[in-house]
């Protein structure tokens, strides 16, 4: 059995297909720890990315949301009480504009700008006579450490291009159970629909059947180039709430007013009290039109990253920092 105390890298993942994905890239596997806390609620994968040692866990099933995440990570640190840094990884809901050309399957890294945090508590703020809602949800910036080792990858990636899919194709090579659910569909079904093209409410019709694919109703976008990477890598500001935003023209005004370019339903649970990163894979909109297809790709696109991400860190490095423990007991 392995024991808690030899992880310092925490991940959480708000579903199981983001769990599949996350087990798929782990380079070793360790058994179940020999000890967790009688506070802990949690069930853990174990292993190794590179040369760290990680401990990955995964929403109860059915709950999704704030609370419930800040709920896993509290559990997982009575458990691991010297995780130094944490990852929540995962899928979520992209917010396309002219300036951010926001595709099904790429990822998006919370990146401070203009000072502020990373997420953005979008439903948190002030109501004033006679002036609209004022938000003030910014939330606390990830780790340097993270922060350094996005920027240093980042770099890496504008030179040299990076090999995602390359990875991600080498898993599914050699799990074919996961092909069929994981592997990145055709270019067709990556739709964006006009914000006043709604998909009819309560249907369970898919929208090729519903909504079609009339370029009338589609916002036009050329095909990327082979100078352009065709899962692209996307750095901003990440929305959270504990809802699933599926209103394209309340996505358009948080994206033209905020810059934001995805939505999510954990990271507000947890960056003032488990210090991350937050890594998003495009699965849908934030519309209104439903769109399973890509779930399954873009939990693997993430996890890729995020193996890329943790090999350019040296373990001495994060053994540097405080325990994440020690972090929230001073705040």
């Amino acid at each position: 059995m392995s024991n808690p105390k030899d992880y310092t890298v925490g991940w959480i993942y708000a579903v199981t297909t983001e769990y599949v994905a996350a087990r798929a890239f782990l380079d070793k596997n360790h058994e179940g720890p020999e000890y967790v806390s009688h506070r802990d609620n949690n069930t853990y994968t174990l292993g190794k990315v590179g040369k760290h040692n990680v401990v990955v866990a995964v929403l109860p099933g059915g709950e999704y949301g704030t609370t419930s995440a800040g709920g896993v990570a509290r559990d997982m640190l009575h458990s691991f009480p010297n995780v130094r840094i944490g990852l929540m990884v995962g899928i979520g809901g992209g917010a396309p504009s002219r300036k951010h050309d926001i595709r099904l399957g790429d990822i998006v890294i919370s990146s401070t700008r203009d000072g502020k945090g990373s997420v953005f508590q979008y439903n948190y703020g002030k109501m004033i006579q006679d002036q609209t809602f004022q938000h003030t949800g910014f939330l606390d910036q990830p780790p340097t450490l993270l922060r350094t080792a996005v920027n240093g990858l980042r770099a890496q990636y504008e030179e040299e291009g990076h090999r995602l899919e390359d990875a991600i194709n080498k898993i599914l090579e050699t799990n074919q159970r996961l092909r069929q659910k994981y592997k990145r569909p055709g270019p067709r079904s990556d739709r964006l629909y006009k914000s006043g093209i709604i998909h009819p409410r309560n249907s369970e019709d898919s929208c090729t059947d519903i909504c079609g694919d009339d370029p009338s109703n589609l916002i036009y976008r050329h095909e990327r180039t082979e100078d352009e990477d065709n899962l692209a890598i996307h750095y901003g500001l990440i929305a959270s709430a504990n809802q699933l935003m599926k209103d394209a023209t309340v996505r358009d005004t948080l994206a033209n007013e905020h810059d934001v370019l995805c939505f999510e339903m954990e990271a507000a649970g947890l960056m003032n009290h488990f210090p991350c990163l937050v890594i998003r894979g495009i699965c849908d909109y934030s519309d209104s039109h439903k769109n399973k297809e890509w779930q399954g790709y873009a939990a693997m696109a993430v996890a890729a990253y995020a193996e890329d991400l943790l090999c350019q860190i040296p373990p001495t490095r994060v053994e540097a920092e405080k325990r994440i423990n020690d972090i929230v007991s001073s705040s």
